[in-house]
């Protein structure tokens, strides 16, 4: 097992006890309106809510770039000779 899934188990693990010890129903006042619910039901919901963001977030972008081929084109009309004769002298020396 990876380290990045050993801290994803002990980290569900921790949140599974949590939510298993906060099982009475509460008082939420959610804007403008009061609703009783279990705190199980509030802990999972922003629980599954922040995993899902955490996935949007940190998933790679679909798309990739070749660094090569992109300054290819950028300086593709340009001279590739641009030292003077004053650097070409400098380079040359020994």
């Amino acid at each position: 097992m990876s380290i990045k899934n050993i801290i994803a188990l002990v980290i569900v693990v921790l949140l599974t006890i949590v939510i298993m010890q906060n099982t009475d129903e509460v008082k939420f006042t959610i804007l403008f309106s009061t609703v009783y619910m279990s705190k199980v039901a509030v802990l999972t919901a922003v629980s599954v809510a922040a995993f899902i963001l955490g996935v949007l977030v940190g998933r790679p972008k679909n798309k990739k770039y070749n660094i090569s081929e992109h300054y290819d084109d950028l300086h593709q009309g340009e001279d590739k000779n641009t030292l003077s004769d004053e650097d070409r002298d400098y380079i040359s020396r020994d």
